[in-house]
């Protein structure tokens, strides 16, 4: 079939598909998107944050399995809203060794690694409803839990906040290349169609900003801004756009050049209309290719500055805050604790630095 009789979109996306480890990468990124989006649905853990834990099962390796005792909460029931934002509320339970009923009591020893220094309790069975039975309460309120990747330090499941604090990843990719996006496009249209003192201000303001090295300017920020989620996306977005408007100044010098652009002014029309619809539409092939990129470098800079502390702050789970919280774990003999989250985050960068390159590939028209 005849090339020319396709557009040139189409033909992009033909090369895209040809490119097996761009296919695989982004349709690894639309996984996990919507394994962010439906955490709490796929978690173990429920409650917001994942924050249930119990020192007592701490540090536990991958596999690990718990007899759990589990007593009747007032927040039992499943609201729609559960499933998107978790539990307000964790649910009243202990870990145990093993359990004995009596007449109308069960006595149960809480779990410890040492079993002689197990605590031995008794609770009467009207604990857990009026009509509790000894078979009601085994089946309903005892239960054997498996940790997938065992617990952390705090004796949460891993997994569980693995799930969950990938949001964190995404959202700082999604939210922070839009900013980027946004203020970059800006700079770099007027600073490339209408040169002169403005571009020299916009390149003296890009050359300003990235003298400063990224974390710095990042930290500066933060602490400007406060702690907290929303600050730290702000802030990672605001030091990416320099990028954004160099490509796109130096696209919009480049196609202002030519004809239909000619053809533009000559019927009238306004600045903003010949930039907005006829220069930047044809200037967006590299800008996404460089998104791409900064969806990884925004993902690296919240988890560097979750490891300082500035990132999201806690109960929030993230993955380089994960990192930060269990590196020491590396040289105590339980490295996964801190590997878990960091070959998650690396497989997430590696995905779309493959889906920057493959994007790069099918548009470039000289490739075919």
């Amino acid at each position: 079939m005849d090339k020319t009789n396709h557009s040139l979109t189409g033909l992009a996306l033909r090369k895209f598909r040809k490119n097996f480890w761009g296919v695989l990468s982004l349709v690894s990124i639309v996984l996990l998107v919507l394994i962010a989006i439906f955490a709490y649905i796929l978690a173990p853990d429920k409650t917001q944050n994942a924050n249930w834990g119990d020192l007592a099962i701490h540090s536990k390796s991958p596999g690990f399995e718990v007899t759990m005792l589990t007593f009747p909460s007032d927040d039992s029931e499943n609201k729609v809203s559960d499933y998107f934002v978790g539990k307000a509320t964790a649910p009243a339970k202990i870990p145990i060794l093993k359990y004995s009923f009596t007449k109308d009591s069960l006595t149960y020893l809480e779990y410890t690694d040492d079993a002689s220094l197990a605590v031995s309790k008794t609770i009467p069975l009207s604990v857990f409803g009026k009509n509790a039975t000894q078979k009601s309460v085994s089946q309903n309120n005892i239960s054997r839990q498996t940790f997938l990747l065992g617990t952390d330090s705090q004796g949460r499941d891993l997994l569980s906040r693995l799930i969950v604090g990938s949001r964190v990843s995404i959202a700082i990719g999604f939210v922070a290349v839009f900013i980027s996006l946004v203020v970059g496009i800006f700079f770099g249209a007027i600073a490339g169609y209408y040169g002169g003192k403005v571009d020299a201000f916009v390149m003296w303001l890009v050359n300003i900003i990235w003298s400063i090295p990224t974390l710095l300017l990042v930290i500066a920020i933060t602490l400007a801004l406060g702690k907290g989620f929303w600050q730290v996306f702000v802030a990672v977005g605001l030091t990416m756009w320099v990028e954004v408007a160099r490509v796109v100044r130096g696209q919009v010098m480049s196609i202002k050049q030519m004809q239909f652009v000619t053809a533009a002014r000559a019927l009238g029309y306004k600045n903003s209309r010949i930039i907005f619809n006829h220069i930047l539409p044809n200037s967006m092939a590299p800008v996404i290719v460089i998104s791409a990129a900064n969806f990884a470098s925004a993902i690296l800079v919240e988890s560097g500055l979750s490891f300082l502390g500035l990132g999201a702050q806690p109960p929030i789970p993230s993955w380089g805050g994960m990192i930060k919280d269990h590196y020491n774990y590396i040289i105590l003999g339980k490295p996964y604790l801190a590997m878990a989250p960091g070959i998650a985050m690396l497989l997430l960068v590696l995905a779309f630095m493959m889906v920057g390159n493959a994007l790069r590939d099918a548009l470039d028209v000289k490739s075919e």
